[in-house]
């Protein structure tokens, strides 16, 4: 059933400790927390062309720093729209959260009730789809993480700055309201035991693979590929899917490009 704001809201403070615990172990990797999103911006035909980012030195950021100038962070036309682009470049508002967040019937790595479990109805939908295709295949999979509010976003970029020099924590922690969770359309995911769950070792799993193989017939994208983070800003993160919808995220995956790359060349 639909959840609303304030029943979202209200669960923050009764979090905090878990949250704390969350952002930057199992809701994220280490180095890399969570996947990281970045800045939302419009959908793919209302956006500006974005020159490729060029690859930045080893010693440099590698589109950790909040764009400046040229780069200036914008907000999103439209924060509700599927295929919404949220980066380091497009942003959420800070009191935005969807409009018909539910509860996948999907399996979880943890069993309390969290915000994190919690997806937009359509992506819900086809989350619930994804599963199921693949327990037929022998792959059981698991939710790792979901919808998050600016808030709890807040408090696990601050954890993981905390953590770590900021520069690193940019590159696997969207700041708030640049991370794609907050969009309800993004799920991080892992087998069903939550061994590797988002971290490094989670590549190359019989999870991964089928992931990466069949996430884009159910609607979703594997966000941040490898060797694209001069471009997503964002490590590698074979485990974080972005719901678009079938016919797009199909294109997207045919394309071989990064949304990034792709809103670019078909706004």
């Amino acid at each position: 059933m639909p959840f609303s704001t304030q029943q979202v809201r209200l669960t923050l403070l009764a979090l905090l400790s878990a949250a704390l615990v969350a952002g930057c172990t199992v809701d994220a990797r280490v180095p890399a927390p969570d996947p990281a999103d970045g800045p939302a911006v419009e959908s793919p035909a209302a956006v500006e062309p974005e020159p490729e980012p060029e690859p930045e030195p080893a010693t440099g950021k590698t589109g950790g720093a909040e764009p400046s100038g040229e780069d200036e962070v914008q907000l999103v036309a439209d924060p509700t729209a599927i295929d919404v682009l949220v980066n380091k470049r497009y942003a959420l508002p800070p009191d935005y959260v969807p409009p018909d967040l539910v509860e996948p019937n999907v399996r979880f790595i943890f069993d309390e009730w969290h915000e994190r479990r919690l997806l937009r109805a359509e992506a819900a939908a086809a989350l619930e789809e994804m599963f199921a295709a693949a327990e037929e295949d022998g792959i059981y999979l698991a939710g790792v993480s979901g919808y998050r509010s600016y808030e709890y976003q807040e408090m696990l970029y601050t954890s993981c700055v905390s953590t770590d020099w900021a520069e690193l924590a940019d590159r696997y922690s969207a700041r708030p309201g640049h991370s794609e969770h907050q969009t309800g359309l993004a799920m991080d995911v892992s087998g069903s035991t939550g061994e590797c769950a988002a971290e490094e070792c989670f590549a190359g799993t019989p999870e991964a693979e089928w992931l990466a193989a069949h996430a884009h017939e159910f609607g979703f994208i594997i966000r941040y590929p490898e060797g694209k983070e001069h471009i997503t800003g964002y490590m590698y993160e074979p485990w974080h899917v972005r719901y678009l919808g079938k016919d797009l995220a199909r294109a997207v995956y045919e394309s071989g490009l990064t949304y990034e790359e792709y809103v670019q060349r078909h706004r």
